[in-house]
């Protein structure tokens, strides 16, 4: 039960973590090709029940890069099978049941106690995956930050990037870079406060108040979500297989990715994380996000360590940051309305 404490510092660092992940939610959900809500419902749900039964009492769940890029390789495949309508149930079916199932085999995995055979895994491999991973996220943003769509693969952003430069948006160019500055130049000034924070905020109120024309992630999702689990009884028999090698494929980054961050937590708190009950955790989070389309993630390594600077040290400040996204959410409906 001691996890389970809310002292100031678990206060804050959910409250922050919480503040960051929201735009890194809805973006991660407009590259996965899902939207922004589906981050956004992914971040949530994931960030408290991976908080509650996790074993990592420090760490912060939500979508991830390496997650978002095999969903959307995902959604291209499922959306080119079932006729290209993001709506359709044969569609919506597809991705709720290989996000569930993604979930129920960490759980499995969990139980089976793989998780601690994860240090097994040699570190050159698991460098050599993170740092491609790393690479194509790069690449997805290039266009993104001159404030262009960006293509769909890596290897059309290296062919088209030379051509659009041209076109290249001055504003959201100079938004970007100065974003990059504060969060490796603010740390040199004071590490009292999350440089990511003061980034996100100082960027977007100077945004706001200069009022330039340069793209936006959209508006915020309304209300709470709507549960999906019945659209699974329209799927078609065809892409079973390819549900099956995708959620294999997903609950295994995910494992790799939280356990991972757990490790890194550990090292920060001098602690020590229970990988068995992370698996758990995760895959329960990841089976009740994807019942509302959510999009599966894993242990959050940035979001973590603000989490972490800003004080937490308990389960609480994890759930507390989905509890900051889930208010947000429900503000904008109630706004709207």
């Amino acid at each position: 039960m001691n996890n389970l404490k809310c002292t100031k510092g678990d206060f804050f660092g959910g409250l922050t973590a919480g503040i960051v992940a929201l735009p890194l939610a809805m973006g991660f959900g407009l590259h996965s090709g899902l939207g922004a809500a589906a981050g956004l419902y992914g971040a949530i749900f994931l960030g408290f029940f991976a908080a509650l039964f996790g074993g990592t009492p420090s760490q912060v769940s939500g979508p991830t890069g390496p997650m978002t890029v095999v969903t959307a390789a995902t959604v291209g495949i499922f959306l080119a099978k079932t006729g290209g309508d993001i709506s359709s149930s044969a569609f919506v079916g597809a991705i709720v049941a290989c996000f569930v199932l993604a979930g129920l085999l960490q759980i499995a995995m969990g139980i089976l106690k793989i998780g601690t055979l994860v240090k097994y895994i040699p570190y050159p491999v698991v460098s050599g995956f993170m740092s491609g991973i790393g690479v194509i996220i790069i690449l997805l943003q290039l266009f993104v930050a001159i404030g262009l769509t960006s293509p769909g693969s890596t290897v059309d952003v290296v062919k088209k990037i030379g051509p659009v430069l041209k076109d290249i948006n001055v504003w959201a160019f100079f938004y970007a870079a100065l974003t990059i500055a504060i969060i490796y130049l603010f740390p040199k000034i004071t590490k009292a406060v999350p440089s990511t924070l003061v980034a996100l905020i100082a960027v977007t109120i100077l945004s706001v108040v200069m009022d330039k024309n340069v793209p936006l992630i959209g508006d915020i999702p309304q209300g709470f979500p709507e549960i999906k689990i019945g659209e699974i009884f329209s799927i078609d028999s065809g892409l079973y297989i390819i549900i099956l090698e995708t959620a294999v494929t997903l609950a295994a980054l995910g494992s790799i990715d939280s356990l991972l961050t757990s490790v890194i937590a550990d090292n920060k708190t001098k602690t020590r994380h229970k990988s068995n009950q992370e698996l758990i955790g995760q895959g329960i989070g990841n089976a009740i996000g994807g019942m509302f389309m959510g999009l599966p993630g894993a242990g959050a390594t940035m979001r973590t360590m603000v989490n972490i600077r800003s004080g937490a040290r308990h389960k609480t400040s994890g759930a507390l940051h989905s509890v900051v996204l889930l208010a947000i959410l429900l503000g904008a409906g109630q706004y709207a309305s």
